[in-house]
């Protein structure tokens, strides 16, 4: 199997997605698209602990504190996207979906989803979604957009999303990738749309200890050497100032090693850097 895609941790992230669902560990988060979408069957998810880092799911799959915090990061946001609807929210907004399959399995049938992304990663999702049989629901709505030559406003202004409306924006494996300037073009939209407004994202932080820090550097350099380097952090306080400054008053910020503890009850698995939130305005 060959899969040609426009991001190795885009792939990485749904790799590891997959593989936790035949992985032998607690069970956080299930998703039974998440293989199917990517090709592959439960045995050669399985093998995938002893692929070369030379194949496109090694970084996922074979880590198990990433693959985990990766899970834990798709439950929290789904938790928070369930919470919104609930209190009537009718629009979500993921963006960078990459292969995330929540919107096929959607179970909220008043729930539009709009997923934002580059063309070309649009174009080679549709590719994996109809190689796989899997029905794009009518619930759905791709929002292409190529940030060199429009905005994330009139990417989604084209696709009909509703302004004047509420919604929750799921913003994962994103900002790290992001300059400060790119974060605070994409706060700014967020903020104005109508009450309420949820938004759900995660973000690295600097590294507290020697320990943390070699960790970090030794991720950041594997990402950089696939073109993808890690731009910026933040410090909790400092993305709490910032979230107040757009308006967001309720900041919910969980770092990913104690989510990772409370949804498994695991103790040894150690995971610094990324925090995850949820804030309302």
């Amino acid at each position: 199997m060959e899969l040609a895609g426009p991001s190795r941790t885009a792939l990485a992230t749904a790799y590891a997605r997959a593989y936790h669902q035949v992985a032998n560990e607690p069970r956080v988060f299930t998703d039974l698209l998440a293989g199917r979408i990517l090709g592959v069957t439960d045995a050669e998810l399985t093998a995938l602990h002893t692929a070369g880092p030379d194949h496109p799911g090694h970084a996922g799959a074979s880590h198990r504190p990433r693959r985990l915090f990766i899970a834990a990061r798709a439950r929290f946001a789904e938790d928070a996207v369930r919470d919104a609807v609930a209190t009537g929210v009718r629009q979500a907004v993921i963006l960078g979906a990459g292969l995330d399959t929540f919107a096929c399995r959607n179970p909220y049938p008043d729930l539009r989803v709009f997923e934002v992304d580059h063309p070309d990663t649009q174009n080679w999702k549709r590719e994996r979604l109809a190689t796989a049989g899997i029905t794009a629901p009518d619930t759905l709505t791709f929002a292409p957009v190529d940030f060199e030559t429009e905005t994330l406003a009139t990417g989604l202004a084209a696709a009909g999303f509703d302004r004047t409306a509420p919604a929750i924006f799921v913003w994962l494996g994103v900002v790290v990738y992001l300059t400060p300037t790119a974060i605070d073009t994409t706060l700014a939209y967020i903020a104005a749309q109508a009450t309420p407004t949820d938004l759900v994202f995660d973000y690295g932080t600097p590294p507290a200890t020697p320990a943390d820090h070699t960790a970090l550097r030794a991720r950041a350099a594997r990402v950089a050497a696939l073109g993808e380097p890690w731009l910026t952090s933040f410090t909790p306080a400092d993305i709490a100032t910032k979230l107040r400054h757009f308006g967001f008053t309720h900041i919910d910020d969980h770092p990913a090693q104690n989510l990772i503890t409370t949804y498994t009850s695991l103790l040894d698995v150690t995971f610094p850097g990324p925090h995850l939130i949820r804030a309302r305005r």
